[in-house]
């Protein structure tokens, strides 16, 4: 269950852009395959990892459409804004197809990168993702849709 109404607000959530926080992982992504001796050969290096960040963008626009489509606000800031709750098209598999995409980018950077090093900030991001944007967001939406909400929660994954 995700009842959370008397949860106090922390000083990180909703406050950093998630493409921010994006960049700050692939940032450190890089920094780690320079810093730390942890490279592996990955065949066809290329392919797969546009694979990856091309499925992670198809997948994050697959959710920003359906939420264009009903309307309702993207802003990953005013989650209480949202004027309806989708639960259609790509958002029947993933609550989140938005981070499960920019997941999926990370994780094609990070066999473009080559070091396994760097996979070790994929849950670091998972981590930070449900605790100061996600989480947030659906004590919202709960406030906001109620019962709608959470029925919806329980036969959706967050992630996949």
């Amino acid at each position: 269950m995700i009842h959370t109404f008397s949860h106090p607000m922390h000083k990180l959530e909703l406050r950093i852009p998630p493409v921010a926080v994006v960049l700050i992982v692939g940032v450190l992504m890089a920094l780690v395959a320079i810093v730390v001796p942890a490279g592996v050969e990955v065949p066809a290096k290329l392919l797969l990892s546009l694979s990856f960040v091309l499925s992670g963008a198809v997948v994050a626009l697959a959710g920003v459409v359906s939420f264009r489509r009903h309307k309702t606000t993207v802003n990953p800031f005013t989650p209480e804004r949202s004027s309806s709750l989708v639960a259609s098209g790509i958002y029947r598999y993933s609550r989140n197809p938005m981070y499960l995409g920019f997941l999926l980018a990370l994780l094609g950077w990070c066999i473009w990168l080559a070091n396994w090093a760097c996979a070790l900030l994929l849950p670091v991001f998972i981590m930070y993702m449900n605790r100061f944007q996600i989480q947030p967001e659906e004590r919202a939406l709960e406030r906001h849709f109620g019962q709608q909400f959470l029925t919806y929660a329980q036969s959706v994954r967050r992630w996949l």
